[in-house]
């Protein structure tokens, strides 16, 4: 059933809410559960639904397992009864592409669709492809299928892309890198508290991992891996979203879970703004007393300016009092919500790689339409700033990432709903 979302903006927002776990950190958690026969038990798992997307990918794999309560999640890898992630499966989103390193490590061969996903942009898979095949991999494509087999002997990558380094070939490198036959030298790797994360998992169940979280990532391949229990890190995008969403809608809120080390450079752009934020034992508090000063902004990978805090970043910008750019190096075609945002009386203006935002006094609400996760978002927090009632549609985007955000901006006070559209 399609929905739409209603604000009436202008509320201010007080209180506290949570941070669920990290959709980028659980995706490749669950893929790395296929190298070790067994029960693997993960903690702190959102229901979103590209967790449900993955979900139903490692079923069709012969993963068995689900949610077996709040947040937990149990997949049994005893019995992997394919080595063929079909196209129906794949399509619905980017991460899907990690089953790859994963079955190549577990079984020795792959046959996976090449994926869908969020249209914000070209995202090649040849990082992914070129670094297997430096592993030793037999790999190409084939009527929209990478198919690969080994064995690995390991090897040395140097993941260099046209936009620096890629999180996501970082991580299957690694899940086909852990069984393979030698040591592996990742270099260039991504850097992500996401693959660390991932490392920390791998690591759980025998894997002999060392650099993750710098540039390079050194792997001494092992026979067999085992079941881990394991407690995924916070969201650090779902932290980053409500903490300018406190910021754009004054009072004060705190954010439980937040990590300050995660969220840097974030923090460092709020506070160049005019708002105020501490770390607390269990989070972060954002309060904001006075007007929002313009400031550029350049999409890094981390510990750089996440591009997936790009869009929610610009909505403050849209109400600083002056100019500012924001300049998108991870994925330069990434303004889709420009236009949308535009028609709330923003005054944005794209040129190439770089948004030009020209503060206004306001915005005011109208109906607009979602494009991708963080576009959804960000126009959520244009509606609660704006004067007036928005409508959203095509909301079914920020399933993806976001658990129950228009519950946690109602204990927060915002005047909004979800409907049937």
């Amino acid at each position: 059933m399609l929905e739409r979302i209603e604000v009436v903006g202008g509320r201010t927002l007080r209180g506290e809410v949570g941070a669920g776990g990290a959709k980028n950190a659980v995706l490749p958690i669950m893929a790395a559960a296929l190298l070790a026969p067994g029960r693997s038990v993960i903690e702190n798992v959102p229901r979103l639904r590209d967790v449900e997307a993955m979900l139903g990918i490692l079923r069709g794999l012969g993963v068995e397992g689900g949610f077996v309560g709040d947040g937990v999640l149990e997949l049994d890898a005893s019995r992997i009864g394919s080595h063929v992630a079909p196209y129906d499966q794949v399509r619905k989103m980017r991460a899907s592409i990690l089953v790859l390193g994963a079955l190549l490590g577990r079984l020795g061969r792959a046959r996976v669709s090449l994926p869908g996903g969020c249209v914000i942009g070209p995202r090649p898979v040849d990082l992914h492809i070129r670094g297997l095949a430096a592993l030793g991999a037999r790999i190409g494509v084939d009527r929209g299928y990478i198919e690969a087999s080994g064995p690995l002997p390991g090897g040395e990558v140097l993941l260099e892309g046209r936009h620096g380094s890629s999180v996501g070939a970082t991580l299957n490198l690694m899940l086909a890198a852990v069984r393979s036959r030698g040591e592996t030298v990742i270099s260039n790797a991504a850097m992500e508290p996401e693959v660390s994360d991932t490392a920390g998992f791998l690591s759980a169940m025998g894997a002999v991992i060392s650099g993750a979280g710098t540039p390079e990532i050194r792997i001494q391949g092992v026979d067999g891996l085992v079941p881990a229990h394991y407690r995924v890190i916070p969201d650090r995008i779902e932290a980053g979203t409500y903490l300018v969403a406190g910021a754009l809608a004054g009072g004060e809120v705190t954010v439980r879970d937040a990590r300050a080390e995660q969220l840097r450079s974030l923090l460092e752009v709020l506070e160049k703004m005019g708002v105020s934020w501490e770390t607390l034992p269990d989070g972060i508090r954002v309060t904001r007393a006075s007007g929002l000063k313009p400031v550029d902004v350049v999409t890094h990978p981390f510990p750089g300016f996440p591009t997936d805090m790009q869009a929610q970043i610009m909505v403050l910008l849209a109400l600083a009092e002056g100019t500012a750019t924001v300049t998108e190096t991870v994925f330069p075609e990434r303004f889709m919500h420009v236009p949308e945002l535009n028609r709330m009386g923003a005054a944005v203006t794209v040129e190439g790689p770089t948004a030009v935002v020209r503060g206004v006094e306001r915005l005011s609400g109208a109906p607009v339409m979602a494009s991708d996760l963080r576009a959804s978002a960000a126009l959520v927090l244009a509606a609660l700033a704006a004067r007036g009632e928005t409508v959203i549609r095509r909301v079914y985007h920020l399933d993806r990432g976001y658990a129950d955000m228009v519950g946690k901006l109602r204990s927060l006070g915002a005047e909004i709903s979800r409907r049937p559209d």
